[in-house]
């Protein structure tokens, strides 16, 4: 097998040259075709399971803000919570990627904060998670940053 560059120089001239190739195969995988389809995994599904996760760690005030009618918004949802205690809030952070890892096979692309607990952000591409120690998030008022985003807000139905 041979394969053909070709390359123009400045004077365009247009030059060839031939090179040898080595034949490789390529595997093929095969579609499993059932006649049970796979479960398509929404943001719908997603926000679910992470307030379901947060809520299981007893957060506090439970919200999802809906940010894909804001123009200059990053992400999809938001979803926010606080906790009284880092411990609580590294708990509910555990909780949400665990959750998420297990239920609908996503994992976090990116976290921050765990090391001091006080704001953790953990990001799913589509969905932010923010899980704020309380005092932070009555200083940052995110809820009231993006006034414009349509809120949700969860409470726990096992009380």
């Amino acid at each position: 097998m041979v394969a053909k560059l070709q390359y123009f120089y400045r004077n365009y001239e247009k030059t060839t040259i031939i090179v040898p190739v080595k034949k490789t195969t390529t595997k093929r995988f095969k579609v499993a075709q059932s006649s049970a389809a796979k479960e398509i995994i929404t943001d719908e599904i997603e926000l679910k399971c992470i307030t379901e996760a947060m809520l299981d760690k007893k957060a506090q005030a439970v919200c999802s803000m809906d940010l894909r009618n804001i123009g200059t918004a990053i992400t999809d949802h938001f979803v926010i919570c606080h906790a009284d205690s880092a411990p609580q809030v590294i708990a509910i952070a555990d909780n949400v990627e665990e959750k998420m890892y297990t239920q609908c096979n996503r994992k976090v692309v990116r976290a921050q904060g765990k090391e001091n607990a006080f704001w953790i952000i953990m990001d799913f591409t589509n969905i932010v998670v923010h899980i704020f120690k309380t005092e932070y998030r009555q200083f940052y008022r995110l809820e009231e940053l993006w006034a414009d985003a349509i809120k949700t807000n969860y409470q726990d139905d096992k009380q």
